[in-house]
């Protein structure tokens, strides 16, 4: 995918981002942006996630897949449950991702913009598709 149709793929989308580091959020929201994408809520709790997804003004997520000592498994479920596309950010590689959502893009941390927006890209060309 070049930057192009990366770009394409991400302007204007609806971002929830679920992270419980404070300055790890900060930096998706502020890389998001720099996207073209418009972050509907930020989530450091599993309760608060599921409360921003129920409302539904949302295109995709972004999620830390430990929050704490919660795993992010109910949120991951919820949003493929509904359809929405979505991408985990972890220090632990694709081992620590939830088996059932494998399949999703993962960015390791420290991860730079690039793979971000190239994952979060991929993942809403993938489900649109």
């Amino acid at each position: 995918m070049d930057k192009a149709e990366r770009s394409a793929a991400l302007l204007g989308r609806r971002v929830l981002v679920v992270e419980d580091e404070p300055f790890i959020a900060m930096t998706l929201e502020d890389m998001l942006t720099d996207f073209g994408c418009v972050v509907v809520g930020s989530a450091s709790q599993i309760n608060e996630a599921l409360a921003i997804i129920a409302i539904g003004e949302l295109d995709a997520a972004v999620l830390d897949v430990n929050l704490g000592a919660q795993k992010i498994d109910p949120v991951a479920d919820e949003l493929a449950r509904r359809g929405f596309p979505f991408v985990f950010t972890t220090g632990y590689g694709r081992t620590g991702v939830p088996s059932q959502h494998n399949g999703r893009g993962v960015v390791e941390k420290p991860f730079r913009a690039q793979d971000l927006a190239t994952a979060l890209a991929m993942e809403l060309v993938r489900l649109s598709g």
